[in-house]
């Protein structure tokens, strides 16, 4: 037991510089978030950096650098208004929540100005006006309009234009996705016939990979626009005056222009008709990158490997960061319950025993969820990493609760007789006899649930923490390439939990006994 939480704390108290350098590294790329974002002198805002090419994400020459068109977008706004522009890493189920929660002042994420979405939050002018278009592998022929997309498998995003026009004209198995790279990958592997997408989207993904193409005309059209909180009307006119300036002067032209994304639908919706003379720059350089970081020679993937190495570093002391300091304090917290349902008055028990019971039979996913964005609504504000501590540690101290209560169980009654027949009081007897050997009975359980928590701290990404898992994502889907980077990963995941599979097997070895009484958390 004591081998057990001094590794804990040793873990916590080691840990606690690096992941503050972390985060302060992270300040260029995924930044972790902080509470009152409206009133910095800087412009915080947010958008999903995970597969958002060309929106915003990570230069593929680059990992810890951000790019895009809506990038470079911000940071022209932000100049105009004399701010300087910080990117603020969400998911994208989280972007709406978080300008509620005053994480950030505005996204900006190709965010569609539906009337749903008007009726939800502010919105600033349009920035880009854009269409849908198709998607096929090379050798597909014939699928090239809406009409004949009917009777086939045709993916797309949730939630977006697209998937509406699909279901609204109906006799298409549609299947919708949260990432558009894991689309393509159906795609690639004959799971769909074809996709339709935001033209910025087709173009980046579809125009570069030798095996698809765009076919037919652009379909629809759709406004993008920046997302503001309803309260926040001064700080949008003040956006909207920069973004009328950028069109004005043309700069909103150049950067799109660069992008290779000035169409004739910016031409007539900006009335900015001018020929000028750039090249598509960043559209150039991004197809080179993607060109020499997706082959499959050796020395391509070698330093390409070599490259991950350090933000998978950077995302494993923030997982085994998190992971420690939630186990302290499901320890604590399970050993206090575990006394409450075996020692306590009727109160205690029944308290004990509904937060157990409410705690396991809700989803882990759903409590970090209300922990960061629900609690607000009282007036309680956490950090992304408190919040993910606090609720990790919250759920498995109900699993905890329920070991300690087996293995206080496991101690013979006639051990507490004896300590206040040797004048012990109740309190010393739980304490120094009773609590000791239920402890060693459930300690090779203990060690089996942090690595457990180990790999559940990867729901903390929903919240903006740069964990394993959403490196992961980031990396396979920059690069497609999700079975090597898999096995980096996961091999990530195999060194942080092997210590505590080894001080497993040595308590299990220690106690010689069967350990059947007790049951973890999986």
């Amino acid at each position: 037991m004591n081998k057990f939480f001094a590794c804990l704390f040793a873990l916590a108290f080691m840990l606690a510089p690096s992941v503050h350098a972390v985060a302060a590294d992270e300040q260029t790329a995924t930044p972790l978030v902080v509470p009152g974002a409206r009133d910095s002198t800087d412009l915080p805002w947010a958008s999903d950096g995970e597969a958002n090419v060309p929106y915003v994400f990570h230069d593929p020459e680059h990992e810890s650098r951000m790019t895009g068109f809506e990038y470079d977008l911000v940071n022209a706004i932000a100049e105009k208004m004399h701010r300087k522009g910080r990117f603020i890493q969400n998911d994208w189920d989280g972007l709406i929540p978080g300008l509620s929660r005053d994480l950030y002042s505005m996204v900006v994420d190709g965010i569609e100005m539906t009337p749903e979405h008007k009726a939800a939050v502010l919105f600033s002018r349009p920035y880009y006006v854009t269409s849908e278009r198709i998607i096929l592998r090379k050798e597909e022929t014939g699928l090239d309009t809406m009409e004949a997309l009917k009777g086939h498998r045709i993916g797309t995003i949730k939630d977006t234009t697209a998937e509406r026009m699909l279901r609204r004209q109906g006799g298409s198995n549609i299947r919708s996705y949260e990432e558009e790279t894991n689309a393509f990958s159906d795609l690639r592997n004959g799971r769909l016939d074809a996709i339709l997408l935001d033209a910025p989207i087709a173009m980046y993904y579809g125009s570069i990979s030798d095996d698809m193409k765009l076919v037919g005309e652009p379909i629809g059209s759709m406004e993008y626009g920046i997302a503001f909180a309803p309260g926040s009307r001064a700080l949008r006119d003040q956006v909207d005056a920069a973004l009328g300036e950028l069109i004005k002067d043309g700069t909103l032209h150049k950067i799109l222009a660069r992008w290779n994304l000035w169409t004739p639908l910016m031409e007539n919706y900006t009335g900015d008709h001018a020929q000028l003379d750039i090249a598509p720059v960043e559209w150039d350089r991004y197809r080179a990158a993607m060109a020499s970081t997706t082959g499959n020679n050796w020395k391509v993937l070698i330093h390409r490997y070599v490259g991950f190495l350090p933000l998978i570093g950077q995302a494993a002391l923030m997982t085994l960061a998190v992971s420690a300091l939630a186990m302290i304090v499901a320890v604590a917290l399970g050993l206090l319950l575990a006394l409450a349902r075996h020692y306590g008055g009727a109160i205690l028990r029944l308290t004990a025993g509904f937060y157990v019971e409410i705690v396991r039979g809700t989803p882990l996913l759903i409590q970090v969820l209300f922990i960061f964005y629900g609690l607000p609504a009282f007036g309680i504000r956490l950090s992304p990493f408190m919040a993910g501590v606090l609720s990790l540690g919250l759920n498995y101290a109900a699993y905890e609760a329920e070991n300690y209560r087996a293995g206080l169980l496991s101690v013979p009654r006639g051990q507490m007789e004896a300590a206040i027949a040797l004048n012990m009081t109740h309190w010393q007897a739980l304490r120094l006899v009773v609590v000791p050997q239920a402890f060693r009975t459930v300690v090779p359980v203990m060690t089996n649930d942090f690595i457990s928590l180990l790999k559940d701290s990867s729901l903390v990404s929903v919240i903006t923490l740069t964990e394993l898992s959403q490196t992961y994502v980031r990396l396979s889907s920059t690069y497609y390439d999700y079975f090597g980077t898999g096995l980096m990963v996961g091999a990530a995941y195999l060194l942080l939990g092997l210590p505590f599979v080894r001080l497993a097997r040595m308590a299990e070895r220690r106690m010689g006994r069967s350990m059947g009484g007790t049951v973890g958390h999986h």
